[in-house]
């Protein structure tokens, strides 16, 4: 997928911002929707602090298939949808954005992106951006295959990666190797095997299974800011000290000037965007850096990079109402370390 391509896709992101409700856009009142909500109660409230030191009157509206999600209790509005992959779950979210007069739509998992990037222009024609990349990219981006490739033929260095079955039939194997399955996402599903036997059972335990050499280094995840002109602004790498089910529970951030310079390079070629992308990708004793996924949307760890000083939410709704953000990268705090715990939402029976 080439820049061209992703341009020619959005025919202009800041143009057909610029034909939104410029009345609510001018008054600084914006409604903002989250998709698939969940947990996510730190990052809502880091885009109502933005909103409020912006001074912009700003809504925001979550959405989950369970009135029983801890983020649904801290919005103004909640709506309790029916599963992504029902008929009718895109239908029910452009019902509530043209109801609640939504103007920006986050998502905030794997589960939406896909449908979400497909009936992009059905948001713009309700004067609604989200923030999601095009079709094309989002399908490299969970096609851990397609990623794999992407990452080869644009000369980014990446594990080796193979289906189980190839792997299986090779006479040579080094082991250990990753486990993993081609459409998968936090973690689920992911082993590490030691020996041919290993590999069968998960082989056939694992659905869509592949396989990756495994790599003894350090791992990294990316924020990578990309601006509504497709342009990226900031990349902020974070070390992932300790991860529990797939995310980050602690992490450090680590101002690397090639990681950041390499990160940035891989994100417009991909062309992804615009918004927050993450990047995963170890980084070996020797200073190679191998990347291993992209995720076109918020990680769980970003919260890290926002208190370090990359404030996206602000950026971003900034973006809305017609500013231009300035951007500093080297105001990130370098160094700076999160330990996340477990809180409480209290809800009435």
């Amino acid at each position: 997928m080439t820049a061209g391509g992703v341009f020619a896709y959005y025919e202009g992101l800041s143009e057909r911002l610029s034909r939104m409700d410029k009345r609510k856009q001018s008054a600084k009142n914006i409604n903002v929707l989250f998709t698939c909500i969940g947990r996510r109660v730190s990052l809502l409230e880091s885009f109502r602090s933005a909103a409020g030191r912006l001074e912009v009157k700003a809504s925001f509206v979550g959405t989950d298939m369970t009135e029983l999600s801890s983020a649904m209790q801290v919005c103004d509005e909640s709506f309790v949808v029916r599963p992504v992959d029902e008929p009718g779950y895109m239908d029910e979210l452009l019902r509530i954005v043209k109801t609640n007069g939504v103007g920006l739509v986050v998502p905030t998992v794997d589960l939406d992106l896909k449908v979400l990037s497909q009936n992009k222009a059905k948001f713009s024609e309700l004067g609604c951006c989200v923030l999601i990349s095009s079709p094309e990219v989002v399908e490299i981006c969970q096609d851990k295959r397609k990623t794999c490739r992407f990452l080869s033929e644009n000369r980014f260095d990446t594990p080796v990666t193979m289906s189980a079955a190839e792997a299986l039939a090779k006479d040579n194997l080094s082991w250990p190797l990753f486990v993993k399955p081609w459409d998968g996402y936090a973690s689920r599903g992911s082993a590490v095997v030691t020996n041919r036997a290993e590999l069968e059972f998960f082989g056939k335990r694992v659905p869509n299974a592949i396989c990756q050499e495994y790599v003894e280094a350090v791992e990294y995840t990316c924020d990578a800011y990309v601006d509504f002109d497709m342009k990226v602004r900031c990349v902020v790498p974070r070390k992932r000290i300790e991860v529990r089910a797939g995310e980050v529970s602690k992490g450090q951030v680590v101002k690397h000037p090639v990681i950041c310079s390499e990160t940035a390079r891989l994100v417009d070629k991909l062309g992804a965007g615009p918004g927050v992308v993450t990047i995963q990708l170890f980084l070996t004793e020797d200073e190679q850096i191998k990347f291993i996924e992209i995720n076109p949307r918020f990680g769980g760890g970003v919260l890290l990079s926002i208190k370090a000083g990359a404030d996206f939410p602000r950026w971003i709704l900034q973006e809305m109402i017609g500013h231009k953000p300035e951007i500093n990268s080297e105001c990130v705090r370098d160094g700076l370390i999160m330990l996340r715990y477990d809180s409480e939402v209290w809800v009435e029976g």
